[in-house]
This record gives structure tokens, sequence and C-alpha cells, in this order.
């Protein structure tokens, strides 16, 4: 039997984005992430990865070309099937505000009723292992733990898209590799049966290779796709996949597109210097 093709969540195609200040942000990107799918962004600092995930997320409109979200208009995200969440670089939560009722501001927002809310935003705080800190405040928490009460909120809804603009940059390495590790559960569904499909943006090579089935790389800015590296490892994936010949491997294949992507911006900034 032939098994039918995930489908695309997300569709770009030749997305470009120039500012209003005349700065290209991307040139033509063309990017199919299909559904259950984890997909790694990475490329140099100012490639137009963020801006690349906020046309994603709906929060800005590209200057030309075209995206679909499950094969339609931005008018059905937020439907049934059709729900996306992000987590921002930093965990953003309101300070005066206890962790349960941070993590149930989205669900404020659209006027769910507080019994099924507050079951929902208990459900979140127990997929990210914070089920006894509901009633902390931000202040109480380590920045991972903050980070954990910001993944809760983006989850609480429910999302099927989780969009994740380099989560973890912040962290220490142990506090990253330990989030990096329940990402994946998340990501594989624990606790719901449901596989999300994510995209991710980070700086880091070996973070990208640990999570990611592809890993996607910009060029430097006006960022375009210049290659991807896939990781067509099984999962779950322990720490001795990181100290592997296969993991080594790959970081090696996602630094060569690096180099390449560094290589341009220098030579972008040399034409730049003799105008």
């Amino acid at each position: 039997m032939i098994r039918a093709a995930p489908r695309a969540v997300v569709h770009l195609d030749r997305v470009t984005k120039t500012y209003a200040s005349g700065t290209r942000a991307l040139e033509p990107v063309s990017l199919t992430v299909a559904e259950g799918e984890l997909v790694t962004l990475l490329g140099p600092s100012g490639c137009g990865k963020s801006t690349l995930l906020g046309i994603v997320a709906a929060l800005t409109a590209p200057s030309t070309g075209a995206v679909r979200w499950w094969g339609e208009g931005p008018e059905r995200i937020g439907a049934a099937g059709h729900r996306l969440a992000m987590v921002f670089q930093s965990a953003t939560l309101m300070p005066w505000a206890r962790v349960a009722s941070n993590v149930c501001l989205p669900l404020d927002l659209v006027g769910m009723p507080r019994a099924e809310a507050t079951r929902a935003v208990q459900e979140a705080l127990a997929r990210v292992g914070l089920a006894g800190f509901a009633s902390s405040y931000p202040r109480e928490l380590s920045g991972g733990m903050q980070m954990r009460a910001s993944i809760a909120r983006a989850l609480v809804t429910e999302p099927d898209l989780l969009l994740m603009d380099e989560p973890f940059g912040a962290l220490d390495e142990i506090t990253r590799a330990r989030l990096d590790a329940e990402l994946l559960g998340l990501w594989a569904g624990r606790g719901t049966g449901k596989r999300l499909t994510i995209v991710f943006v980070t700086h880091s090579i070996y973070e990208a290779v640990y999570l990611s089935q592809r890993v996607v790389v910009l060029s430097a800015r006006p960022g375009r796709v210049l290659g991807e590296v896939a990781v067509d490892e099984p999962y779950p994936r322990s720490d001795a996949f990181r100290v592997s010949q296969r993991f080594a491997d790959r970081a090696r294949a996602v630094q060569e597109l690096l180099v390449e992507a560094a290589a341009g911006a220098a030579e972008a900034a040399g034409t730049d210097a003799l105008r």
C-alpha cells in the first residue's frame, strides 16, 4: 500500500520582504513544511530568519509572493485544525501575574469559560513539567522554568503549528540541552498522541541537528534558502546521538553551508564599502 504524503501545513512560494526603509530582508524564498515535521531555520545574524518566521506566523505580510496555510489563506488561521502559536526569544511573561494567569492569557482573550480554561491551563502546565508552579510568580522561576511557562502558554490553545524564535538562546548549555529533549517529547505528542508541526529558529548548529528532521540554512541578508541538510535519524534521540559520528557528519554539512553564507556576507559587505 502506498502511503499518502503528509499535507503541507505551510507553503511559501517565492516570498520576498523589503521594509519601508528600503532594507531587503528576504529574496525569493520557497519552502514547504509538512504536517508533523520539525524544521529548523539557521543562518547568519540578520539573515531574515525572524522575518521569515513572522511571515509564517501571519504577523508580517510578504512584499511579494504567496503564503498558504493548510492550502488556504490567512482567514482560516485560528479555526479548528488551523491553529498556530508562537514562542519568542524571551519568555515575555507578565511579572505581576501568577504562572497560571500568564498561561491562561490566550484563553482569556477569546473568552473561554473559566472552568474549561482552568482545566486547559492545568493540562498545559503538566505537559511542560510545571504542574506544581501554577501559583508562582515569574520572578520565582528560573530562566528555564520561565521559558517552560511561555511554551505552556503557546500549547494551551492546542496549536497545530508551533513557531519558535530562538527560545533557548539565552539559557546555559545544560538547561538548553534539557529543554531541547523536553521539546522533542512535546513534538512527538507526549500526553496527547498528536504530533505537532514545529518551525524552530536557532543560531546553534548542534541544537538544530539534534532537534530537526531538516535544517534549512539561509544566506546572509537578503535571506534566501542556501541549502538543506536532512537529519534522517530515528526518534527519540538520546545524548549518545550528540557525540556520534552521524551527528558530527550532519553538523559538518550544516557548517559548510554556514561558511558559504558567511562568505557571501563578507563579499556583500566589501561591495557596499566600495560604493
